[in-house]
């Protein structure tokens, strides 16, 4: 079993269990995913750079505790960020969408999602990697060519009959994977933030989820806040 595969699954582990419990040891993961123990403990080692997994010597690994959450309430009508953006589609294809993207979705582990990976520049600076997921049902004749001219909302709206209309989306920081490292252009561990978006359009269903990496040292966000009496 490659890492990336050890990896996946072992975020489908992280999302059963709950925030601060062990995980198997590193040989019983090794016989139950059929994995090399060296294969087993980089994509560990990977998870707990990201901060989903604490290693404690001589105790085992654990899932990272709690997150402190905040709500923070957006604009009706998101402004465009700045700059001339444009994107290339790296991959395209359609693929089962397994247990843990299934949850996300409310779709059956086997059900077909068109899967597209794609680099976004900034006036020819590439800022951001995005793998996008999108139900086939929701649009069957989805194509390379929608993730790759024009925004993707408005072309599911004009093209596909789709119309996004809310999301709930978390930013957290984290920093750069060997492939993001590769596909952005920065030094391996490189500051970045995690943006997760999952999508609904105006009939409620969910039509999207989309995780994007974005280069620490080039992107930042500006929130206009307002303070009321119940303000902290």
């Amino acid at each position: 079993m490659r890492r990336t595969e050890v990896r996946d699954r072992l975020l489908e582990l992280i999302d059963a269990v709950a925030p601060g419990d062990a995980l198997p040891s590193e040989r019983d993961l090794s016989g139950d995913l059929g994995a090399s123990r060296p294969t087993i403990r980089a994509a560990i080692e990977e998870l707990a750079r990201e901060g989903l997994l604490v290693r404690r010597h001589g105790r085992g690994t654990f899932t990272n505790p709690y997150k402190i959450s905040q709500e923070v309430p957006s604009a009706v009508n998101l402004p465009p960020a700045e700059g001339d953006w444009a994107s290339e589609v790296l991959e395209f294809g359609v693929t089962p969408a397994g247990p843990r993207l299934g949850r996300r979705l409310r779709l059956s582990p086997g059900e077909a999602v068109v899967r597209a990976l794609r680099r976004r520049t900034v006036d020819g600076a590439t800022i951001a990697v995005e793998e996008i997921r999108i139900p086939r049902a929701v649009a069957p004749g989805l194509s390379r060519d929608d993730f790759g001219t024009g925004t993707l909302y408005r072309r599911l709206r004009e093209r596909h009959g789709v119309v996004p209309a809310e999301a709930v989306q978390t930013t957290e920081p984290t920093v750069t994977d060997p492939a993001e490292s590769r596909l952005l252009g920065v030094p391996l561990y490189s500051p970045a933030l995690l943006f997760e978006r999952t999508t609904k359009d105006s009939r409620g269903r969910l039509v999207e989820y989309t995780r994007s990496v974005y280069r620490g040292d080039r992107y930042r966000i500006t929130q206009h806040l307002r303070f009321g009496p119940e303000s902290g």
